[in-house]
């Protein structure tokens, strides 16, 4: 009987890798192709990252060891996630980035999708804030110049979607208006941040945009870099949300017109809750894009965990360990675009906008 049950074990993953992996003499090329390549390069990276490492200890005795250098990030792991933030007062941008996980939390909980939702938010955005800035409750004030790491990285990109989401909405909704003016002032819009990089609207709101403020007048290159990520933003998701309009059939917008809806209670309970289930891939695309894309707050000047990285990096004695700095940071990138690409599957299941087509 035990013999009977391990050959069933072992037949069931046989067949499943003939039916799969060797099922004609292309994928059998293929497939041992693969497998080689997967036994040059996992067992030498397991050694190198685990069996060789070095865990804790100096630059000497990372090079004795011949593994990686895990002491690097031990040794400088305040500076990446924190840059050059005070490090007595890093307690408060600790808290701020546990701040922001809860609130992604309790916003990925449908049970929350209420109205005090953004009110959470915009109360949560103004704890940070008061945690990063200071100045008040006896708190030590630090310039955002001295910002950096996760918190900056996470300050950048949450509040230049959350921002940039409603006038993404008003221009998606303006550029299908019926009114010649509002329709030609959105396309120019949405045109005009979509034909230039990212990289252009930051060096612009860094360098060329105070040489037309009035003398003795400044704005605060934190909020500059901020503002030209949403409006950056906006431009990008608008589309993404026209299309989903688009899509819409026209007797839904026929239907809401024979309920007497007006055009604004037409479009917040009728179309727009539709257009967005169907567009919910590309939103969270262009989502983890934003995050992904603060990495470029580095030519103004600005230390997000990326730039943290390199700064870390700058020690002379650390400098050669540059892979396993890197390989944190990207851990770090990967665990919340990770998330927010499981979570639009899961809203997709559960909003039921797959078509399934026989």
């Amino acid at each position: 009987m035990a013999s009977t049950t391990r050959s069933g074990l072992l037949g069931e993953p046989i067949a499943w890798a003939k039916r799969n992996l060797f099922n004609t003499p292309a994928n059998s090329v293929f497939s041992l192709a693969a497998l080689w390549l997967l036994w040059k390069t996992i067992p030498p990276l397991v050694s190198w990252a685990l069996i060789k490492a070095t865990w804790t200890g100096d630059p000497a005795a990372c090079r004795a060891a011949g593994g990686a250098c895990w002491a690097f990030v031990t040794e400088k792991y305040r500076l990446i996630l924190f840059g050059i933030y005070p490090f007595e007062e890093q307690w408060r941008p600790l808290l701020a980035v546990l701040l922001f996980i809860a609130m992604m939390l309790v916003t990925a909980n449908p049970r929350f999708w209420k109205r005090w939702l953004s009110w959470m938010w915009l109360g949560g955005l103004a704890v940070v804030g008061v945690l990063m800035w200071g100045g008040v409750l006896g708190l030590a004030q630090v310039p955002n110049e001295r910002w950096g790491g996760l918190p900056l990285t996470l300050i950048l990109s949450t509040a230049g979607i959350v921002l940039s989401f409603p006038l993404a909405v008003l221009l998606a909704l303006g550029r299908r208006s019926k009114l010649p003016a509002v329709r030609a002032g959105c396309v120019a819009y949405i045109e005009l941040w979509r034909g230039v990089p990212l990289v252009s609207v930051l060096f612009m709101a860094s360098i060329m945009f105070p040489l037309f403020l009035p003398e003795g007048f400044t704005i605060d290159k934190l909020l500059r870099a901020q503002l030209g990520i949403i409006l950056f933003t906006s431009a990008y998701i608008a589309e993404t949300i026209r299309g989903g309009l688009q899509a819409i059939p026209r007797g839904q917008y026929e239907a809401a017109d024979a309920l007497g809806l007006s055009y604004w209670r037409k479009m917040r309970l009728v179309i727009l809750p539709q257009a967005l289930r169907l567009v919910i891939p590309p939103l969270v695309g262009q989502f983890i894009t934003t995050f992904k894309d603060t990495s470029l707050v580095i030519i103004i000047g600005l230390y997000d965990l990326l730039s943290s990285t390199k700064v870390a990096l700058s020690d002379p004695q650390w400098r050669s360990f540059y892979a396993e700095g890197y390989i944190v940071a990207a851990l770090i990138y990967f665990v919340f675009t990770f998330f927010m690409s499981r979570y639009s599957q899961y809203l997709e299941r559960r909003l039921n906008t797959g078509v399934r087509r026989g």
